[in-house]
């Protein structure tokens, strides 16, 4: 009976902290929305695409503070993100993007 209670409490937990899943890793630049602040990436080496508001996500190039319009140069990204479905000014989007890093061994478009 002790070990039942312990399951579930196990699976409220990985319910509770899927809703908002956190993922980083490396992501192709696809796109990407000057004005929406939006980025569409696709997973390294998956398929997955990902659409992601990037309007709040701490950008970061070479270590250094760098602003969302440099992310156009790139092609290949390191993207910490919270994946929750929801829009933004009526676009569907998968989550948002928290932290976008690249560095010097990330090729350039």
């Amino acid at each position: 009976m002790k070990m039942k209670k312990v399951w579930l409490v196990v699976a409220f937990m990985f319910l509770y902290l899927g809703a908002f899943a956190v993922e980083s890793g490396m992501y192709r630049l696809l796109s990407i929305s000057g004005s929406e602040k939006l980025i569409l990436v696709s997973q390294i080496p998956g398929k997955s695409k990902y659409l992601l508001d990037a309007a709040s996500a701490k950008i970061t190039v070479n270590g250094k503070a760098a602003e969302f319009n440099e992310l156009k140069l790139f092609s290949i990204l390191q993207v910490k993100m919270e994946l929750k479905k929801s829009s933004k000014n009526g676009i569907g989007i998968d989550g948002a993007a928290t932290e976008i890093r690249i560095s010097n061994a990330e090729k350039t478009k």
